[in-house]
C-alpha cells in the first residue's frame, strides 16, 4: 500500500477526539452563549438567544423544541456549532407555524417536508421541523411520502437520521442530551456508523454524505457499513447533479484533510460510478524523479490537502476557496490521456495541462458547478505549470521573462487570476513526496516552500495584473480622436495590435500612437503595426 494512503488510514483509525470521555449533557443557555462569545461568534450568540426564545414559547404552549443534527453533533465532536436546527414535539403543525411566525421573517419553501425557516440578521437562519416519517413510494430521490407526527417519540424520530452522530438531540433550555444509538461514543472514537440500515437505503445521497463527513471530521466508516455504501453507490447516477455537487463542496470547503473523503469515495465506488475522470488517476503512473509519492491519484489527494491548508492560511471566502480546491482536484486530469513510458525508461506526461481541459469541464458540469467557476478552473488546469516554468526560466536559467509574457498569462487565464493560479501551483508543488537532493539544488526548490509564488506575484503586482487581466493600452475613443472613425471591427483590431506591441515589443502608449499618426486609414495603420511585430 502507498505510504501516503497507509498514513491517512492510520490517522483516521487512531486519532481520538479531545472531548470528555462521557458527555452527559448539552451546555445550558448562559453557558453556551458564553462559549460562542468567547470564540468571537457574537452573531451566532444572538441567534442562539432566538433559539431559546422560540423554545420557551413552544414550552409555554405545551410542546418541546429540541436541537437536532449539526449543532449537537458538532458539540460532541468538540467543535463550535453555527447551525441551529430545531425539532418540535407535542404540538400540531398549524400551532408550530403560528409560533414560528412570531419570530420574524419565515419561509415555508420546505413546508411540504415539514420544515420552516426563520431568517435572522447577517444571513443566519434557524430550521424548524416536526418529527416525521418518510415512506418510500417510488423511484428516485423524490419517491417519498412525508408525514409529520408531532407525537412521535424522540427515539423513534432519531431512527430516521442517517448516522448515529446525527441522531443526537438536546434540550436547549435544560441541556438534557438524548443519545439512543451511541452517537456520543461513536464521536469519541471517530466512527461513522449508520443509525438504521433499512431507512438509510431510502436515499443514495447518504453515501455522499458519508464521504464528506469522513473528510470533515477525520472519521472512519464502521466496518459493517462498508458493504452497504458500495451497494448504494450504484444508485447515485439517478440523483440530480446539484445534490452530488453540494456534497463535494462540503467535503472540499469544510475538511482539513479532504483526502480522507477522497479515499472513501474511491473505496465506496463513488468515483467508478460517477467520476471516471478521477478514478483513472489511480491507474496513471508518474516519474519518481518528479513524483516520488506515487501515482497521479496519490499526488492529487496530497495536492488537495495542501490546497485546503492554503485556503485556511489565506482565509479565503467560499467563492475563491472553491476555485482553488477544484483547481487542485482537477489539475492533473489530463495525465491519464497523455502519459507514456518513453524509450529512455521514464514516464512522461507531455501536454497534460491542455489535455485536462475537457475532463475538467465534464467533471465540473456533472457537479452542477456554475459556468464562471468552470471557466476559471479550466484555465487554471490549462496553465498550472506556468508559475514554475516562468520561475525556472528566469531565476534558474537566467533567461528574462518579459512583462509582456506576464500580461499574456493574465489574459490567457481570465476569468481566473494569477493570484488563484499561483495558489493552485503552490499546492501542486507542495503536494508530493520529497525531492531528490540534486533536483532540489538544481531548481532552487524545496519540499516545504514554493519560491515561484512570491516571484510571480511580485512581477504581476508591478504590472497591476495579479487579480485581473491587463487593461488595454489604448481605447476606442483614442483612435476616434486620431480620426479613425467610430465603430467597426477595425477599432478593435487597432486596440489589439496596440496591446501586442506593448506585450511583445514593449512599446509605450505614446510610441504606439507615434507609429500611426501620419497614416490616414485603418488598413495602413494595422499593416505598419504588423511589420513592427514581424521584425
Amino acid at each position: 500500500m502507498n505510504a501516503f494512503i497507509e498514513n491517512r488510514m492510520t490517522q483516521r483509525k487512531e486519532t481520538k477526539l479531545d472531548i470528555e470521555s462521557k458527555i452527559t449533557r448539552f451546555p445550558r443557555p448562559k453557558e453556551y452563549i458564553t462559549q460562542l462569545q468567547e470564540h468571537g461568534l457574537d452573531k451566532y450568540a444572538e441567534a442562539y438567544k432566538k433559539v431559546l426564545i422560540f423554545s420557551k414559547l413552544i414550552q409555554e404552549d405545551g410542546g418541546r423544541a429540541l436541537l437536532v443534527g449539526g449543532s449537537v453533533r458538532d458539540y460532541v465532536l468538540g467543535k463550535t456549532a453555527k447551525d441551529f436546527d430545531l425539532e418540535v414535539y407535542g404540538l400540531e403543525p398549524q400551532r408550530v407555524e403560528s409560533i414560528t411566525q412570531k419570530m420574524g421573517n419565515v419561509a415555508d419553501a420546505g413546508k411540504a417536508f415539514g420544515i420552516l425557516k426563520i431568517f435572522l440578521d447577517e444571513g443566519i437562519d434557524i430550521d424548524v421541523s416536526l418529527p416525521r416519517v418518510d415512506s418510500k413510494n417510488g423511484n428516485g430521490h423524490k419517491g417519498f411520502e412525508v408525514k409529520s407526527d408531532p407525537h412521535m417519540s424522540i427515539k423513534e424520530a432519531a431512527r430516521r437520521r442517517d448516522f448515529t452522530v446525527n441522531a443526537l438531540a438536546a434540550d436547549p433550555l435544560t441541556g438534557e442530551l438524548y443519545d439512543y444509538y451511541g452517537g456520543v461514543n461513536d464521536a469519541k472514537n471517530r466512527v461513522l456508523r449508520v443509525t438504521d440500515k433499512e431507512r438509510f437505503r431510502d436515499d443514495p445521497l447518504r453515501v455522499m454524505r458519508a464521504m464528506q463527513f469522513i473528510g470533515r471530521f477525520g472519521m472512519s466508516i464502521d466496518s459493517d457499513d462498508v458493504k452497504l455504501m458500495v451497494e448504494m453507490s450504484k444508485e447515485l447516477s439517478y440523483l440530480p447533479k446539484e445534490r452530488i455537487g453540494e456534497e463535494w463542496k462540503k467535503l472540499l470547503l469544510k475538511s482539513e484533510k479532504p483526502s480522507l473523503g477522497l479515499l472513501s469515495a474511491s473505496s465506496f465506488g463513488i468515483l467508478e460510478e460517477l467520476h471516471n475522470e478521477l478514478a483513472i488517476l489511480e491507474l496513471t503512473p508518474q516519474e519518481p524523479e518528479w513524483h516520488p509519492e506515487g501515482d497521479a491519484w496519490v499526488h492529487t489527494m496530497m495536492v488537495v490537502d495542501e490546497a485546503a491548508k492554503i485556503v485556511r492560511k489565506n482565509n479565503l471566502k467560499n467563492k475563491e476557496a472553491i476555485t482553488i480546491l477544484l483547481g487542485a482536484l482537477c489539475h492533473d486530469l489530463g495525465k491519464p490521456i497523455v502519459t507514456k513510458y518513453t524509450e529512455d525508461g521514464k514516464f512522461r506526461s507531455l501536454g497534460h495541462e491542455g489535455a485536462g481541459a475537457e475532463p475538467t469541464k465534464k467533471f465540473l458540469a456533472n457537479l452542477g458547478i456554475d459556468k464562471v467557476t468552470i471557466q476559471k478552473v479550466v484555465k487554471i488546469v490549462e496553465n498550472h505549470l506556468a508559475p514554475t516554468t516562468f520561475y525556472i526560466e528566469e531565476v534558474v536559467k537566467k533567461n528574462m521573462i518579459s512583462d509582456g509574457a506576464i500580461r499574456r498569462l493574465a489574459k490567457r487565464i481570465y476569468p481566473a487570476t494569477i493570484q488563484e493560479l499561483v495558489l493552485v501551483a503552490e499546492a501542486d508543488h507542495l503536494g508530493r513526496g520529497e525531492f531528490d537532493v540534486e533536483v532540489k539544488e538544481q531548481l532552487l526548490l524545496s519540499d516545504d516552500e514554493f519560491p515561484a509564488s512570491d516571484w510571480l506575484l511580485e512581477r504581476a503586482r508591478s504590472l497591476k495584473v495579479e487579480d485581473s487581466r491587463p487593461a488595454d493600452l489604448t481605447r476606442g475613443k483614442d483612435w476616434i480622436l486620431l480620426g479613425y472613425g467610430p465603430g467597426g471591427p477595425h477599432i478593435g483590431q487597432l486596440i489589439e495590435m496596440s496591446n501586442r506591441l506593448r506585450d511583445e515589443k514593449n512599446l509605450s502608449r505614446a510610441e504606439v500612437f507615434a507609429l500611426v499618426d501620419d497614416i490616414d486609414n485603418y488598413e495602413k495603420a494595422i499593416q505598419k503595426m504588423q511589420k513592427i511585430l514581424d521584425k
